[in-house]
């Protein structure tokens, strides 16, 4: 068995001058010129990297002949949405275009994952459908991409579906080293298990891409942040606040980002915090020298007790600049 050993505290809660909670985790920051600029806790030790990877399987996606060359679609397929009307209208049609219904889908149903889309939604009386699923999109493609090549649709999420075998060795190859272990993630779907260091060159190489299946996912989540987050989201609001930026968030604390010159970050929260993930990836990315609005916003958020600020959950020491 794998066991993630805890890195140090990154991120800290404070409550009327006590802070009463902390975050622990691992972080990597690369320069542009793919050296480590900042190492904190262990990111060479393999990790589930849960949706972060959507952007590294949609790469496989579009080598294995994805049939649509709309980078809205493709977006999608690397995407974690909230699940909006917009969301779920794309994701049907794009289903529909290849003589697919949500029936195909075998992500199970739910609701949207963003909390005023399922607010909307609830209020609407609808209830848990896969196509609300926030990895639908994911799904559509992968359906889609297995029409392409003639391979089953009906199981096409067994890890020993040809389209799952090289979505792996996809992965891999872009991390620059094997698949440690391999899960199923919280859509069904094979997941697999690779460090941050690896996580943070894959996003380095995607960022920098200049050509090929690596630049048009880059290209599809910088005009497309909407589709790959939601309205609100931190993915979404990093890359529209950072020009030329990809980031992706990932289930139990995991985000990774990288900017066109190949400068990147990945990082894992122990406790699968997802404010704590956001919190460190902003402290990473100011550790490249970005800066602005979104940061400024994102890096920092309010403790409120009785409606009002309290306090802050920020940085701790190893992360703060």
């Amino acid at each position: 068995m794998i066991r993630i050993q805890p890195g140090p505290v990154l991120v800290e809660v404070e409550r009327s001058g006590v802070v009463e909670s902390v975050h622990t985790g691992h972080v990597i920051v690369l320069d542009a010129d793919g050296t480590v600029r900042s190492s904190t806790g262990d990111p060479d030790q393999p990790i589930f990297g849960r949706s972060s990877l959507k952007p590294l399987q949609a790469v496989g996606l579009l080598r294995a002949g994805h049939p649509s060359d709309d980078l809205s679609e493709v977006a999608l397929a690397a995407a974690s949405h909230s699940g909006s009307d917009e969301h779920l209208r794309r994701i049907e049609a794009a289903l529909n275009s290849d003589g697919l219904t949500e029936q195909d889908l075998e992500c199970p149903p739910d609701l949207p994952i963003g909390l005023a889309e399922r607010r909307k939604y609830l209020t609407e009386g609808r209830s848990e459908r896969r196509l609300a699923m926030n990895c639908s999109g994911k799904h559509t493609a992968m359906l889609r991409t297995s029409l392409r090549n003639r391979w089953p649709i009906s199981g096409y999420l067994a890890p020993d579906h040809p389209l799952q075998a090289h979505l792996a060795a996809t992965v891999a190859q872009l991390c620059g080293e094997p698949v440690a272990a391999t899960g199923v993630d919280g859509c069904g779907a094979p997941l697999f298990g690779l460090s941050l260091s690896g996580i943070a060159r894959a996003f380095s190489r995607m960022a920098s891409a200049t050509g090929g299946e690596l630049h048009t996912v880059a290209e599809a989540m910088r005009q497309y942040p909407d589709l790959v987050g939601g309205s609100g989201r931190a993915v979404t609001r990093l890359m529209q606040g950072v020009p030329g930026l990809i980031a992706k968030d990932g289930a139990e604390g995991v985000f990774a980002a990288a900017l066109p010159d190949g400068g990147a970050v990945a990082l894992k929260i122990d406790d699968g915090a997802e404010r704590a993930a956001q919190v460190a990836v902003v402290a990473a990315l100011r550790q490249l020298g970005v800066s602005g609005a979104a940061l400024d916003e994102l890096g920092v958020l309010e403790v409120l007790g009785g409606g009002s600020p309290v306090g802050r959950i920020r940085p701790a020491l190893p992360l703060r600049h």
